[in-house]
């Protein structure tokens, strides 16, 4: 067999094998079960404010995140949230639920404003 037809006979395998694979990765992917951090954003997209009571709860809903942007700005989010009632600026609470808020958009769960 000349060599330049093995060459792409070799080329035509690799590049079935990368989209067997890519089929497989995606249809992992699609199994996954749903992100704990879409429970947190479902907990304070409500019509009624979270109680506080159950900030720890959402907290460890984003905590358990597998995105890092919904983990991190949930986190902070109930960490201000939390501390609200002790001496904390109100302008950070808004910019820490406007992160928060692009993170669950992002992810396909807006808060409302």
């Amino acid at each position: 067999m000349p060599v330049s037809r093995l060459a792409t006979k070799s080329i035509t395998v690799l590049l079935g094998g990368a989209a067997v694979a890519a089929a497989t990765l995606t249809s992992a992917q699609a199994a996954q079960s749903p992100d704990s951090g879409l429970a947190g954003c479902t907990a304070l997209s409500g019509t009624h404010e979270a109680a506080a009571a159950d900030y720890p709860d959402i907290g460890a809903q984003f905590t358990g995140s597998r995105w890092p942007d919904l983990r991190f700005s949930g986190m902070a989010y109930v960490e201000i949230a939390t501390r609200l009632t002790t001496h904390v600026y109100g302008g950070e609470t808004v910019w820490f639920y406007q992160r928060l808020s692009a993170a669950c958009a992002k992810h396909g769960q807006p808060l409302a404003f």
